[in-house]
């Protein structure tokens, strides 16, 4: 036995070579179904059975004696069922086969496999509500790799729980595999998304001083209910539970239960899982009142018995906690202001439970006076440094002041160039009485191309184009150029603004443009152009800061107007003596008085106050603007006019932001240019008001009016005057005096609203404008017709001439000057005047209001406002309109 066992041996080298060989040819290998070949061949011991040989079948991809790597088993070893059932316990533990069976022979151990399959591709269905893009990166299985059930149940699991995330509960996922060709599969995913799931079910149990209705008004979730369709927080969402809890908590330590818990909060599934029913039990405890209340300072410029005279919380009053947080703040904040920025205020507040009383006292801890060190400006790419620094109210080795480093990011803010929420970091600098100023700016695109469109009853298709940028050159300064086209109003304009000249606080700017506007008035059906104005002109300006809130701007126009009527329209050769003359029968006296060129040289005064958090979007503090401009100073134009605008804005909290604003104006002229003894302002300096100016009106389409009614016979005969508004012709002529005022509030959305930039509001709008001197009204009785021949561009009247034949081929148009004999037959072309009334109405201070909801959105495409507003409150002759919009875009 010996000499054999020796020889078995001395083969090994062999045998380990051949298997080497064996192993480096895989195709072979497997072409003959990977038999192992026996180590050695031990003899077994009387009653025991040895393992001899150890062979696989079954193996496709894997060579056998990888296979055998995995198990522990080896030739020699004694053979029992445990060790059977151990080596499919290490055989299933790789996950790489789908079947495994151990069978034992006189010696010979067969292993039988069937391998787990290839995952070919991975294909979902039935999702909608999330697309492919959102489940597939949480899905670890891929293609190539081998399919095994845990990875595949594991890819369930995160499938639902994405689902469950989305609040769909009810989400089922099957898994399916389709069966490929050389051990291929396609892993299908059937998914089952659900309906989200409601809360369907709000309970409170250990409520009694506070009802069910009021601690849910407090909660974030709401139960879901018809009126409530539209509501995302009806969905369950456990964070948002969580959330509610720290609510109810907020809520009862504000009105004094100091020893207020939630005990528990459990959300349960309803039987056919598609809602949640979510208990709440709660201990409310007693109700504490302040006891002592005092302020403990160990700063030297701090008094703390004046301090604690001025704390907003009295001993007596009910316990509140948010009262206590506000408090900190505000001392933490008043003492930044006086330079300590490293102030620490601690609240030690004494619970006596016998007097249901809580003793606070705040503490604050001594802490050095702080200067600044350096100011660092970060993450500006495009803007220059001293563009950021400018706006600092602070400067290296100034005390630091919470005041100033808070203003001096609302500056930064309002300069629109960098993204919104900017907060100077304070850092601790290289001593413990230096500070580091750190503001770390984003910057955002300041390039603005906005194309406008919108429709209105009157001037129908409006479009505006403008390119603007803000921060030309990186530099902080204002270029821009703007084309407006409407039916009856076309401008050019293009601007300049250096709002640091010669980096000196002081402002300028330049604006030139070119205006035509073509006034309009309904007629009948209608509607008509009636004056049009050119003007061309240019102003110039420059500005001041008077304190860090207000400025002083002065200012210069140079204006050129030609106002024009149309000859043919509303021209008559009034004398006899062949010139056409503005005829006010046809025209209306005050449009014959407005024509003509003037020169308006302008100067101008502005007194501007804007003590708001931000300039461009404000949701706190004031502004205040107030304008006088006299036009006499050469010219053929003299008038003073003063105009005022105020605005207050106020934080509601949760987002929501109420805003006042009011404005009014008055004009007054100083030459009689018709020489009736008047000083009335001409037509086109008057003031109009309308849409957008008070939303729910049309364009002028409030104020002083003339109405010309047309006057029909009845069906007995009798004149009848026409009073539907759209057969009747409508002129506004403006007012000499005008107010508006506004109340809006910004209601916040869903920060998934919030992300895409939607922010709508509720608003009430009043306004009016007055004050005009009546015109001197046309009138043309039933039955006084009147003829107005058709002249050309030459003022000569137009004839139709019959033709040598009466055929109406030979039949031409011609003009035959003013004084030559009219040949026989020719007939006179042109139109009879209509009976009509004229009318004065509208100039009244009475006020118009309106009432409506407008959206501002930031949508892909840019900017976009729309408005949909109702008038209350009209007065004869008002043009109304409910709905306007205008879209842009940036770049």
């Amino acid at each position: 036995m010996a000499a054999k066992g020796s020889k078995l041996t001395g083969r090994m080298p062999f045998l380990l070579l051949a298997g080497s060989m064996l192993a480096g040819v895989p195709g072979i290998a497997a072409a003959q179904d990977a038999a192992a070949e026996p180590v050695a061949q031990p003899v077994a011991p009387q009653g025991q059975e040895i393992v001899r040989t150890i062979s696989v079948s079954g193996a496709q991809r894997l060579e056998p004696q990888t296979i055998l790597s995995y198990i522990q088993l080896r030739p020699g070893q004694e053979w029992n069922q445990v060790v059977g059932d151990q080596v499919l316990k290490e055989l299933y533990a790789t996950e790489l086969f789908a079947n495994a069976s151990v069978s034992y022979d006189n010696g010979a151990v067969l292993i039988e496999i069937v391998e787990n399959p290839v995952v070919n591709r991975i294909i979902l269905e039935g999702n909608e509500r999330i697309k492919d893009d959102k489940i597939v990166p949480e899905i670890r299985l891929a293609p190539r790799q081998i399919f095994t059930r845990s990875k595949v149940r594991a890819d369930v699991a995160r499938i639902i729980e994405l689902y469950k995330r989305q609040g769909r509960f009810a989400a089922t996922v099957e898994p399916n595999m389709v069966q490929l060709a050389q051990n291929r599969v396609d892993v299908v995913f059937e998914i089952t998304e659900g309906p989200k799931s409601k809360v369907r079910q709000i309970n409170i149990i250990g409520n009694e001083v506070f009802s069910d209705g009021d601690l849910k008004g407090e909660m974030v979730t709401k139960e879901a209910r018809l009126l409530s369709i539209l509501s995302s927080n009806t969905s369950y969402d456990p964070d948002r539970l969580a959330f509610d809890q720290a609510k109810l908590r907020e809520f009862y330590l504000t009105e004094g239960y100091a020893d207020f818990r939630v005990v528990s909060a459990v959300a349960e599934l309803t039987p056919d899982r598609r809602d949640f029913i979510i208990t709440y039990v709660v201990e409310e405890g007693e109700r504490y009142k302040f006891g002592d209340v005092a302020v403990d300072s160990q700063l030297r410029d701090f008094d703390s018995e004046a301090m604690s005279r001025n704390l907003p919380m009295k001993t007596g009053e009910f316990y509140n906690a948010k009262l206590i947080e506000d408090t900190v703040e505000q001392l933490t904040e008043l003492a930044g202001s006086f330079g300590y920025a490293f102030a620490d205020v601690s609240p030690r507040i004494s619970r006596n439970p016998e007097t249901r009383t809580m003793d606070v006292n705040f503490v604050i801890q001594e802490a050095p006076r702080v200067y600044v060190e350096r100011i660092d400006v970060n993450g500006n790419t495009l803007t220059q440094d001293k563009v950021v620094r400018r706006e600092f109210r602070l400067v290296e080795g100034d005390a630091f002041s919470t005041l100033q480093v808070a203003r001096s990011a609302a500056r930064i803010n309002s300069l629109g160039f960098f993204q919104e929420g900017l907060e100077i970091n304070q850092v601790e600098g290289s001593a413990p009485d230096r500070i580091i100023l750190e503001a770390n700016v984003e910057e955002q695109a300041t390039g603005e191309l906005q194309l406008s469109a919108g429709f209105s009853s009157i001037e129908n298709f409006i479009l505006a184009g403008s390119i603007r940028q803000r921060n030309f050159r990186g530099r902080g300064q204002t270029v821009g150029l703007s084309v407006n086209y409407s039916r009856y109003a076309r401008s050019a304009e293009a601007s300049f603004s250096e709002p640091y000249l010669f980096d000196r606080n002081i402002s300028a700017g330049v604006d030139i443009y070119r205006r035509d506007y073509s006034s309009f008035n309904f007629n009948r059906s209608d509607r008509n152009t009636t004056y049009k104005q050119a003007t061309t002109g240019f102003s110039l300006r420059a500005g001041v800061p008077l304190t860090e809130y207000s400025s002083l701007i002065g200012s210069y126009t140079l204006n050129y107007d030609d106002v024009t009527l149309d000859e043919n329209q509303f021209f008559s050769d009034l004398n006899g003596d062949g010139v056409a003359e503005c005829d006010p029968f046809r025209a209306g006296r005050y449009l014959c008085e407005a024509i003509g060129q003037r020169t308006s040289s302008i100067l101008g005064l502005s007194f501007n106050l804007d003590a708001t958090d931000s300039r461009l979007r404000p949701t706190r503090g004031r502004n205040l603007s107030l304008t006088t401009q006299y036009a006499g100073l050469g010219g053929s134009v003299e008038y003073l006019s003063i105009r005022g605008r105020a605005g207050q804005y106020f934080p509601l909290g949760s987002g929501f932001v109420f805003s006042l604003t009011a404005e009014g104006g008055a004009i007054r002229g100083f030459r009689d240019e018709d020489g009736d003894g008047t000083n009335d302002v001409r037509l086109t300096d008057r003031y109009f008001l309308g849409s957008p100016q008070i939303r729910g009106f049309d364009i002028r389409g409030v104020g002083p009016r003339v109405l010309r009614r047309p006057i029909i016979a009845g069906e007995d005969g009798n004149p009848v005057t026409v009073t539907e508004r759209n057969r009747i012709q409508d002129d506004a002529i403006g007012g000499t005096a005008y107010y508006l005022g506004r109340a809006e509030l910004d209601i916040p959305l869903g920060s998934g609203a919030r992300s895409l930039g939607l922010r709508p509001s509720v608003f009430v709008d009043i306004g009016a404008v007055f004050n005009v001197e009546d015109p001197v009204l046309i009138q043309n009785p039933f039955g006084n017709e009147r003829f107005f021949p058709l002249l050309d561009d030459s003022g000569n009247p137009v004839f139709l001439n019959p033709g040598a034949t009466d055929s109406v081929e030979d039949d031409t148009i011609v003009a035959i000057p003013v004084g030559d004999p009219i040949p026989d037959g020719f007939i006179a072309q042109g139109q009879t005047s209509a009976a009509f009334e004229e009318v004065f109405l509208g100039d009244t201070p009475s006020p118009r209001i309106s009432v409506g909801v407008g959206v501002n959105w930031n949508s892909p495409f840019g900017p976009f406002r729309i408005d949909l507003a109702y008038a209350l409150k009209k007065v004869e002759g008002d043009d109304t309109k409910l709905f306007s919009f205008n879209v842009g875009t940036q770049f």
